[in-house]
């Protein structure tokens, strides 16, 4: 059974920073993209970022490309979501998750992945 375990979401002003990771269990980590997602009260859980299985890939929503960074490492079983220019429309529970099969690029839809954090908390103040 996967694990995914999420940490450093938290309180920030507009403009700052963030960094979340996302520890997973398995030995298999380094071979399955992983994702970001986030889900703001009354909607939708919606894509954030992608990596690929080797980590060449990156992929993001259009609201955070150039403001956040999705990078792995894979030795440490880990995958970073870098949040930087955090802005109040930010401010959701963010969650990351892994594929549902191994070596593909990453993925947008919440359906091509299998296992889930138990997210954490970014709220962003105006």
């Amino acid at each position: 059974q996967v694990q995914l375990v999420e940490s450093g979401g938290g309180l920030v002003q507009a403009g700052g920073s963030l960094r979340l990771s996302c520890a997973a269990s398995g030995s298999t980590f380094s071979s399955y993209a992983m994702g970001w997602f986030r889900q703001a009260p009354g909607k939708e859980r919606d894509f954030v970022a992608s990596i690929t299985w080797g980590g060449g890939n990156k992929y993001y929503a259009d609201s955070v490309k150039g403001r956040f960074t999705i990078s792995r490492e894979n030795a440490e079983n880990t995958v970073y979501l870098q949040m930087n220019n955090l802005k109040p429309e930010d401010t959701a529970v963010y969650y990351c998750a892994r594929d549902k099969f191994p070596q593909r690029i990453g993925r947008r839809s919440r359906d091509d992945y299998a296992y889930w954090g138990q997210g954490t908390q970014v709220t962003v103040s105006s």
